[in-house]
């Protein structure tokens, strides 16, 4: 039998993890004219399946919301941080999604400097009162775990975060194209649940 101390750790440990658990970030509620900015590589350009089905079209078709595909496929972050102030400047976003990296990793570059271009990002997308989520995308290995800069930068700059949805569509032979590119179904499963983060973070509201 436990003796009482011990009981008391126990319920604070599973506490804590449930409280840890139900902390979930606060977006402010975005305009019906706000237009989103998907960002990123191919993994938001849409490789894999046409344009049309790419996740930003899927986006705006469950959003309601413009959505614009700046998806560059085969681009580095330090390339994409030098894109992403004339994107800015040019369709003035409400709400920026960051998903990029993956040609970084694929291409076993240094990922300190990986996390440092997407804060980079953040920030520039916060100095322009611009909202921000973020897409974690896996190391293409046997686990496809997603890299812990993606962790990291979410909790430094407290921003609504998707971490596991690309890894695990890419674990699923149904949703993916290719090694590194989902399909039309697995494009469908990531807006989808981007559409669920950006409800439960109150960026939108359900039913629109």
């Amino acid at each position: 039998m436990l003796k009482q101390p011990f009981i008391h750790i126990i319920i604070g440990l599973i506490l804590s993890v449930i409280i840890g658990c139900s902390d979930k970030v606060e977006l402010h509620p975005i305009a019906e004219n706000t237009t989103i900015l998907a960002f990123g590589d191919s993994l938001t350009y849409g490789t894999g399946t046409s344009r049309d089905k790419s996740y930003p079209a899927v986006l705006e078709k469950l959003t309601h919301h413009k959505v614009v595909n700046a998806g560059k496929p085969g681009e580095i972050s330090a390339k994409g941080l030098l894109r992403l102030p004339t994107l800015i400047k040019q369709y003035q976003p409400g709400l920026i999604i960051i998903c990029h990296g993956g040609n970084d990793i694929l291409r076993k570059l240094d990922l300190n400097i990986t996390r440092h271009n997407i804060q980079q990002m953040i920030d520039l997308a916060r100095q322009q009162n611009i909202q921000v989520i973020l897409i974690g995308v896996p190391e293409f290995g046997l686990f496809l775990n997603t890299a812990s800069i993606y962790n990291t930068l979410a909790e430094q700059n407290n921003i609504p975060y998707l971490r596991d949805t690309i890894g695990n569509i890419l674990a699923e032979s149904s949703l993916k194209s290719d090694r590194i590119h989902p399909n039309a179904k697995g494009y469908k499963r990531l807006a989808t649940d981007i559409t669920m983060l950006l409800r439960e973070s109150g960026a939108i509201k359900y039913p629109r």
